[in-house]
């Protein structure tokens, strides 16, 4: 019996979804319709705006695009994040000039970006708004070590309080590294082709638990409730990292997983990583990648890098969330404090203070 299916904006649990954020990589094989390479004009745009910026001598988190427009560049910037939002779900930008750059101007050319795609929120209890992927030496083994601070692989996952995930290559590693990007809507369809029982366990409101890794907010615990599938208002969004899944049964009173899960949690992360899913892509300088964390997952490899302390891999991040987004359901209130489009995401902790800073610490 074929299953029936349905789309986003009218998606109904236990369907296929038919939409653009349902794709297998052969779809972007050889092509690069997923790509926008920045023209001469957008870097002309951005040179001034970002020059207008240092010299005006503002904290960088104070810059609003009304003050520092980019006239034509910043239209594009909007089409694409409303492509990201809801369409296919990513987006590779390629061709800001991180190379000519100091890391100021770096920091506040990419800031900039971001304001066009909507309100960059706090990445962990220091407050940081943009956030430095780079190894500085944390150990991973920890169970509180966020990984992007070391040099280990990233298992499948998405970046949980926010709508959209950004990263803008600095400098690349010496070997390893390379980015996988898979759509977390697509492995939801093959589990219900395949295993409809497990995608049905993945949807249960009472059976999957999210750790904070010890960024707890006022009032809350250092966990929460969150299903991997979440059917809201006729879309699908998807939540998955195995690994805060995995920590949250440090606490006694959250339910074990059962063995249903932990098949569950395998096929997820086999299909993911399957071929005919996933695509990979070594970041350059200079290349930006945009992302729903609602319909797009990520993976990294592991990474080796140059002895020289200033040619190491560095990534900066944004979290964002737009102006214009999906509603989401009452878990994700937990996650991102708030559930109100334009406002709500990030990790807020007591006495955390906003800020830019220039390198990673």
């Amino acid at each position: 019996m074929t299953a029936r299916t349905s789309r986003q904006g009218s998606a109904v649990q236990g369907t296929i979804i038919e939409s653009a954020d349902a794709w297998y990589s052969r779809e972007y094989a050889g092509s690069e319709k997923h790509i926008y390479r920045l023209t001469k004009d957008d870097i002309s745009e951005l040179d001034s705006a970002v020059s207008a910026i240092i010299a005006s001598g503002i904290d960088i988190k104070e810059a609003r695009k009304e003050n520092f427009p980019l006239p034509s560049f910043g239209e594009v910037l909007s089409r694409l994040q409303k492509e990201v939002s809801f369409g296919r779900g990513f987006v590779l930008l390629k061709g800001v000039p991180v190379d000519r750059y100091s890391r100021k101007e770096s920091l506040a050319a990419y800031w900039l970006i971001g304001q066009y795609w909507g309100m960059a929120v706090p990445q962990n209890k220091k407050g940081h708004l943009i956030g430095h992927i780079k190894d500085i030496g944390h150990d991973p083994n920890k169970p509180d070590t966020r990984l992007y601070a070391t040099n280990v692989a990233q298992p499948w996952h998405n970046d949980g309080p926010a709508d959209l995930v950004s990263l803008l290559c600095l400098k690349a590693a010496k070997s390893g590294g390379s980015s996988s990007w898979a759509s977390s809507i697509t492995v939801y369809n093959e589990m219900v082709k395949r295993a409809p029982e497990l995608a049905a366990v993945m949807s249960d409101p009472e059976a999957w638990y999210f750790d904070r890794k010890g960024e707890i907010p006022p009032g809350k615990l250092g966990y929460y409730p969150i299903p991997v599938f979440n059917f809201y208002e006729g879309y699908l969004s998807v939540n998955f990292s195995d690994n805060y899944y995995f920590l949250s049964q440090r606490h006694p009173e959250v339910p074990r997983l059962t063995e249903l899960q932990l098949q569950a949690i395998k096929l997820f992360n086999e299909l993911a990583a399957s071929p005919e899913i996933r695509m990979d892509y070594i970041l350059q300088p200079g290349d930006i990648q945009l992302l729903s964390n609602h319909t797009c997952l990520h993976f990294r490899t592991a990474f080796e890098d140059y002895p020289d302390v200033d040619e190491k891999r560095h990534l900066l991040r944004l979290w964002i969330t737009p102006a214009e987004e999906r509603p989401l359901p009452q878990f994700y209130e937990d996650m991102q404090g708030s559930l109100e489009i334009g406002t709500r995401g990030g990790i807020r902790t007591p006495g955390q203070v906003e800020s830019i800073s220039l390198e990673a610490e």
